[in-house]
């Protein structure tokens, strides 16, 4: 049987790439965190492959945007198990490599699905984290917001301090629509294209995680992607690295640096 090129040739080609690079997008999802010790849950952070909740209903139903204005106790209830499992965990290698580039090369940019903030503790500035940071709360009554380290103190569901409402964290929910300023800086940023574009993590399940890595097809810039598994983009990308993200990446950027 024919082999293709090994994971260690393809690190090469990719760290080759680089040295012609000022600009960069990382795509990135669940994966790149579960070298952090997250699972790599299903969609907004849904705690049970294949299985529903306490409940009896789908996790994607107990964290739409529907639960939570007619019952947030529920969605809370949920938010506050997938904010506990993130608790102990922190960034990773791969986030630290990636703020690493941003410091070196021109321009990069981090589109990100994950809630987690992740990157921005790995001190990337750069960051569309197009469905929000669960650590940012905020009223929809009122002007009240709080940035919140981790949920402990929390009552559940918390309420405002201001008008006793019932506050939600800056995410977005299923069945919500992407944030408008996130998505606008997404689009500018893609209107000036980048040199290179890395899929990271991330199974790119929706149009608008798939569409970069197609338009870079379009313009003949480079694809990469990481990820252990085969995604929709799989057969699409002119490399695929099939390691986990960390590992990868540190590879990449040692790589690149001892060139």
């Amino acid at each position: 049987m024919k082999r293709g090129p090994s994971d260690n040739s393809k690190i090469a080609d990719v760290a080759g790439l680089l040295k012609q690079c000022r600009s960069i997008l990382f795509i990135t999802g669940a994966g790149i965190s579960a070298d952090s010790g997250l699972p790599t849950y299903r969609g907004i952070g849904g705690l049970y492959n294949g299985r529903t909740t306490d409940e009896g209903i789908p996790i994607e139903t107990a964290l739409a945007g529907e639960m939570l204005a007619t019952n947030p106790s529920v969605t809370w209830k949920y938010l506050a198990r997938i904010e506990e499992g993130c608790r102990r965990a922190t960034f990773n290698r791969a986030h630290e490599v990636i703020a690493g580039m941003e410091r070196h090369f021109e321009r990069v940019w981090v589109l990100t699905q994950n809630i987690d903030g992740f990157h921005s503790a790995a001190g990337s500035r750069n960051v569309i984290d197009i469905h929000g940071d669960m650590h940012e709360l905020f009223c929809p009554g009122c002007a009240w917001r709080a940035t919140v380290k981790d949920y402990s103190r929390l009552e559940i569901p918390p309420k405002c301090p201001l008008c006793g409402r019932i506050v939600r964290p800056a995410v977005v929910f299923f069945g919500e629509m992407l944030p408008y300023d996130k998505t606008q800086v997404l689009f500018e940023e893609m209107d000036k294209s980048f040199d290179i574009y890395f899929s990271v993590g991330t199974t790119s399940v929706f149009p608008y995680i798939q569409e970069p890595m197609l338009k870079a097809r379009s313009l003949q810039r480079p694809t990469v992607e990481i990820n252990p598994d085969d995604t929709e983009i799989s057969s699409l990308v002119d490399v695929k690295i099939s390691m986990g993200a960390a590992e990868a990446l540190d590879r990449i950027w040692e790589q690149y640096r001892d060139s």
